[in-house]
């Protein structure tokens, strides 16, 4: 048996809609008699409404009210004749591992590289595939923020809270931060399908990252790595108190410079199958434009099938229905056809008042 179906069933809430028209063609009948009745006597009515075709326009109005009703069962999107289908999932596990630590808030990317970044991956998020995504946040420490999810709106909630307080500890442990993601974000079922996009400055305090990266490459999962800052003169940690006021971080009574620690990050790459590095430095970055060349385009496993029912679209034909009845009102006429007497019948009526006045005038001589 045939099951139907409306994609849009809230808008059938329109049909009551078909009330109000049925109720404004009665009112505007009854305004009509009522403008007849106090311009003309009662005994010329039934001459003014003499060429009215009162049937005619009362199956316009049935007709237009008809059409609405299907106008409207065409907008619901009517559906039947389920078929089952299944649906097969592809995409690959991509786990972003920011690097939140103070030397992100250098300002040589505007607004900082924290700020910079989280805007480049947020931006990547629109451009998805179907792929699962995770967060890691990292200082001194390493703390899952977000794991593999398709959930992307939570995604990018997790994504915007993030800030150097988000870890408790200070300092930039990039390889404690590449542990963790494969050991409590990533699994070991494949040897391929995951990515690890590392965005930070480089700096790294002894965590032995090379070691880390390894480790990865040998679990088949590959690392591109995104480094952000002035390879050069680096940069001052801009700070602000509770009063407010701007100064910059120091230690040892001397102000903290941070610069982008490029060769770490490009020994970390070559570690892992495929990996890249993308030096931004000062500039900027389409994180989309990696996506789409680095990892949309890559190969991608079956995460998961699923067998839904697939409905014919069936709007077209109450569509159809709606229109033929739109032309068949506009043929149809308010007015009544005028019949016109034959010529002949007038020429008889001549001819009889001819001889009637020639009988008169012979008579009267």
């Amino acid at each position: 048996m045939n099951i139907i179906r409306f994609e849009h069933i809230e808008t059938m809430l329109l049909l009551w809609a078909a009330l109000l028209l049925i109720g404004f063609f009665l009112y505007a009948a009854r305004k009509r008699r009522q403008g007849l009745q106090r311009f003309a006597e009662a005994h010329l009515l039934p001459q003014l409404n003499d060429s009215v075709n009162a049937a005619g326009r009362r199956r316009k109005a049935a007709l237009l009210i008809i059409a609405f009703i299907f106008g409207v069962l065409a907008a619901a999107r009517p559906q039947w004749n389920p078929v089952p289908e299944t649906v097969k999932r592809k995409g690959r596990d991509v786990v972003f591992v920011l690097d939140v630590s103070r030397s992100m808030l250098a300002e040589d990317l505007a607004p900082n590289r924290l700020e910079r970044s989280k805007l480049a991956i947020s931006d990547c998020v629109d451009r998805l595939q179907r792929d699962r995504v995770a967060l890691v946040a990292f200082a001194g420490t390493a703390v899952v923020k977000c794991p593999l999810t398709l959930d992307y709106g939570f995604f990018r909630m997790m994504l915007e809270d993030l800030s150097p307080d988000s870890v408790s500890r200070g300092g930039t442990m990039i390889g404690d931060a590449v542990r963790t993601s494969l050991d409590q974000v990533l699994d070991n079922l494949d040897r391929k399908y995951k990515d690890i996009v590392l965005i930070t400055d480089g700096e790294d305090h002894d965590s032995f990252p090379k070691e880390a990266a390894a480790e990865a490459g040998e679990r088949g999962v590959r690392i591109i790595a995104i480094g952000l800052g002035d390879e050069n003169e680096g940069r001052r940690i801009p700070i602000t108190d509770g009063s407010g006021t701007r100064t910059f971080l120091k230690y040892d009574g001397r102000e903290v410079w941070t610069r982008l620690d490029a060769d770490t990050l490009r020994e970390m790459v070559n570690a892992t199958p495929g990996g890249r590095y993308l030096n931004v430095a000062t500039g900027s970055i389409d994180l989309g434009d990696v996506y789409m060349k680095l990892i949309a385009s890559a190969e991608k496993k079956a995460l998961e099938s699923e067998t839904v029912m697939r409905y014919e679209e069936k709007f077209q034909i109450f569509l159809g229905v709606m229109i033929f009845l739109l032309f068949a009102e506009l043929l149809i006429s308010e007015r009544k056809k005028k019949t016109i007497e034959p010529r002949r019948h007038e020429g008889h009526e001549e001819k009889q008042r001819r001889k009637r006045f020639f009988v008169r005038r012979e008579n009267a001589g």
